[in-house]
């Protein structure tokens, strides 16, 4: 009996090493999560406020919103910081600046190095 009973102990604790290798562990730094844009308020002129709702958008500080872009994401004007609004994990509010790209395009948010799928978008005078 005794021997089962260390034995069982002995088993417990190499599983539960196991098992605690495979357990969550805290978020390590240098790993990213793809931001995710979901809807985007419709297309306005300049001067006027966009609102874009999505996921994992950063915060002013870490990201910048690109207009003008190609679809594929590459090119595009950088929002100033002045024009920003209000920004959450999930929803950037920003003013289309007077000196923006006109016409249509593709909406990208830029976190880090993680570029945001993209939203089609139109700017207007």
């Amino acid at each position: 009996m005794r021997v089962f009973f260390l034995s069982s102990l002995l088993a417990a604790g190499a599983l539960g090493m196991t098992l605690s290798s495979c357990a969550p562990t805290q978020a390590v730094a240098g790993v990213t999560v793809t931001p995710v844009l979901i809807k985007v308020s419709a297309a306005t002129a300049r001067g006027q406020n966009v609102t874009v709702q999505g996921r994992y958008l950063g915060g002013p500080s870490t990201a910048k919103v690109l207009l003008g872009a190609d679809s594929s994401g590459v090119g595009g004007y950088a929002l100033p910081a002045s024009a920003i609004i209000s920004w959450t994990d999930s929803q950037i509010v920003f003013t289309i600046p007077s000196n923006a790209p006109v016409g249509g395009s593709w909406m990208f948010v830029q976190v880090g190095q993680a570029r945001s799928t993209g939203l089609p978008f139109s700017v207007s005078q």
